[in-house]
């Protein structure tokens, strides 16, 4: 008989409704039970493509025994970490705080007010050192909450108080310098993998943020070992296992250093934050490799992980038929049969493809060798080559696409969605590939169509059901979307709704007397603690999105408040950031922007006249990471000015499409030719 989560929409919490386990949701009614019977409560934090949690589900929650424990002597709760990111982070932290380090599926013991006395990750059925057996934890936390109730409380008392000071400790302001931004790199150099990319050694993380702290330092400084970090980072990824080779997109991160061997499960926001770096990166480098990349992970996700509706799913999983990553790896006899012998043997010979394997007997796509030096041995051109590989991706694609595909989380969360939404906007233009933006613009709209109701954004969106409120991460990540969505259309309702966004998460979010944001709104409730978040850890953190989306919204509608709440906010934290770079990733980059002289780009003209469109085409394919870019008609160019000052009082030069730049309250002469645009803004 099902339990209480099959009424719930989360893929996550479904995977569990047929658990022997009695489980809640995260809400009133568990907890108002466990003070009721005066019992504690067990939660359990998870996500649908988290292989653990699924081993966990297997062993422990679908077992009879063990589900009878847990039903006798707690509350049991399931938490899907995507949709309540308040919920995993507070816990997360008690967790590490207790334990020194924490994952998922994570396991925490609260009493019935919530308080947190004891947690840890993954437990096995039976013991295997040093974890110790589900049961014999369950049992010895139920004796001691009855026996030892006194100790446990003043336990859960001190972790309480020390999760408020984490979330509530308030750093001294300092003043802002690009000392900060060049100290922040030296301390990110001696980290670095000359050889393999990426920062530190296994397990390996893409370092998607950090690319872009980088990319933005040898545009400031010139720094040329700024940009081999960031390309030498971006290469190897590109040519790793952690990149599927056939579907396009990137797995979460790899066991190893090499970028070989991969956690197979795909999240949507490594996707969007990847395709960001590669498409900065190609602006930069011109370099081919990025755009295919980049273009990889946008065919995959409209592929994949786009619904009918536009909206952007959330993950899929690592395992299919369980086992983890048999959807994805090949057999040398596989890829005989499927192609002809000479095709076979470039693919085997540019994947490094064996008898033997490098997975389990079975093979992971990866090109360890240069792509010119095997086209050198093979006596044939480069471009004959990849296109020979390219052509038989496709082949294998349609093959491993008759397997039994690993489950695919389907919920849209909009924060996530706010990264690929800017990813795609981005892209689109860099690219100037039209399908790219148009879906971007459906995915906009399908967010503001279901999950923006009446001034307030929600979460989570499944099944035709919206629901959960908002938190910091989605009103920051999606107004930052927008605004890219608009300089990618110049359609002034984005940027409209980006403002109405950055206004009610001030309202919502902000801490007055501390500066930057709380996680959770005003509205939210029910947790011992409001957390408060700076680090960049997988995902940028709300305020250090909040530092960037403000500075431009800021120069593009001239709202002085929205620039002082950024610089506050990298007050205090710039300093930790230049100190700790490897968890600030993206406060470093609106670090940079503020220490940067935006450009600022008005033109004035009919955004469907190829010589306005070969203006905008200039500034789009350009690499300029702090710039600011508005577009009106003449006939509109007045009406707009009034919310985009930037447009006041330009008119076209000649009756011409024209670009105004503007930097520092100064701008130089209007100019309607490309070639004269490209030497104002520095590119030729």
């Amino acid at each position: 008989m099902a339990n209480r989560l099959q009424y719930e929409t989360s893929p996550y919490l479904l995977q569990h409704k047929d658990n022997p386990v009695d489980w809640y949701p995260w809400g009133d009614e568990a907890f108002q039970r466990a003070k009721d019977e005066d019992i504690p409560i067990l939660l359990s934090v998870g996500y649908s493509a988290c292989h653990w949690c699924h081993v966990m589900e297997h062993e422990s929650f679908s077992s009879e025994r063990i589900a009878n424990v847990m039903n006798r002597h707690f509350v049991n709760i399931k938490v899907d970490r995507e949709e309540r990111p308040d919920v995993d982070s507070v816990y997360m932290t008690a967790v590490q705080m207790m334990t020194g380090q924490g994952g998922w599926p994570m396991t925490v013991f609260l009493t019935p007010e919530g308080e947190p006395f004891y947690g840890g990750t993954y437990f096995p059925p039976n013991d295997r050192p040093p974890l110790p057996a589900f049961p014999k934890v369950l049992q010895t936390i139920a004796q001691a909450f009855q026996e030892r109730r006194e100790e446990l409380v003043d336990s859960a008392n001190k972790v309480g108080e020390a999760l408020n000071q984490h979330f509530q400790h308030a750093l001294e302001a300092t003043t802002l310098g690009e000392s900060a931004l060049d100290e922040a790199a030296r301390n990110l150099a001696p980290q670095f993998d000359s050889y393999n990319g990426g920062f530190g050694g296994a397990p390996k993380f893409p370092p998607s943020m950090l690319i872009d702290f980088m990319l933005r330092t040898f545009q400031r400084t010139g720094a040329n070992r700024s940009l081999e970090m960031a390309e030498t980072t971006l290469q190897k990824m590109a040519y790793g296992g952690i990149h599927d080779q056939i579907g396009g997109g990137f797995h979460r991160y790899t066991v190893d250093a090499i970028w070989l061997t991969p956690h197979f499960e795909k999240m949507l926001y490594d996707n969007g934050l990847l395709a960001r770096a590669y498409v900065d990166a190609w602006k930069l480098t011109g370099n081919p490799l990025y755009r295919e990349t980049a273009e990889g992970v946008f065919q995959y996700v409209l592929r994949e992980m786009t619904s009918p509706e536009g909206g952007f799913y959330s993950a899929q999983d690592a395992d299919s038929e369980g086992e983890e990553g048999k959807f994805y790896v090949w057999d040398m006899d596989e890829i005989d049969a499927a192609l002809d012998e000479r095709t076979a043997d470039i693919v085997k010979r540019f994947y490094a493809v064996s008898a033997t394997g490098n997975f389990e007997g079975r093979n992971i796509l990866s090109v360890p060798r240069d792509p010119a030096d095997l086209a050198a041995e093979l006596d044939i051109d480069q471009q004959e080559l990849l296109e020979t590989v390219r052509r038989a991706n496709a082949t294998l694609y349609d093959i491993r696409a008759q397997r039994i595909w690993p489950a695919r989380d389907d919920k849209v969360l909009t924060s996530w969605n706010g990264l690929m939404l800017r990813a795609f906007a981005e892209g689109s233009v860099a690219f100037d590939r039209p399908d790219l933006l148009e879906a971007a613009v459906k995915n906009a709209t399908f967010l503001r169509d279901n999950l923006w109701r009446d001034g307030t954004l929600l979460r989570t969106f499944k099944d035709g059901e919206a629901k959960v409120h908002g938190f910091l991460e989605d009103y920051a990540y999606l107004a930052s979307a927008l605004v890219s969505l608009y300089e990618a259309t110049f359609d002034v309702s984005w940027l409209r709704w980006a403002d109405e966004l950055a206004t009610a998460m001030i309202e919502e979010f902000a801490d007055e007397d501390n500066a930057g944001f709380f996680d959770t709104s005003v509205n939210h409730g029910g947790l011992i603690t409001r957390p408060k978040e700076f680090v960049d850890n997988a995902q940028p953190s709300g305020n250090s999105m909040a530092a960037e989306l403000l500075q431009r919204l800021s120069i593009l509608t001239g709202n002085v408040d929205y620039r002082r709440r950024a610089i506050e906010i990298l007050e205090r934290y710039g300093t930790l950031a230049a100190q700790q770079p490897n968890g600030f990733g993206h406060m470093l980059a609106a670090y940079d922007f503020a220490m940067s002289t935006p450009v600022e780009v008005a033109i004035v003209g009919d955004p469907d006249d190829p010589a306005t469109r070969a203006l905008t085409e200039v500034v789009h394919q350009a690499y300029l990471p702090s710039k600011v870019m508005a577009l009106a008609s003449s006939e509109e160019s007045d009406e707009i000015a009034g919310f985009i000052p930037l447009m006041a009082y330009r008119t076209m030069l000649d009756d011409r499409p024209t670009a105004y730049v503007c930097q520092n309250y100064t701008c130089k002469q209007p100019v309607n030719n490309p070639g004269e645009l490209r030497e104002q803004l520095g590119l030729s």
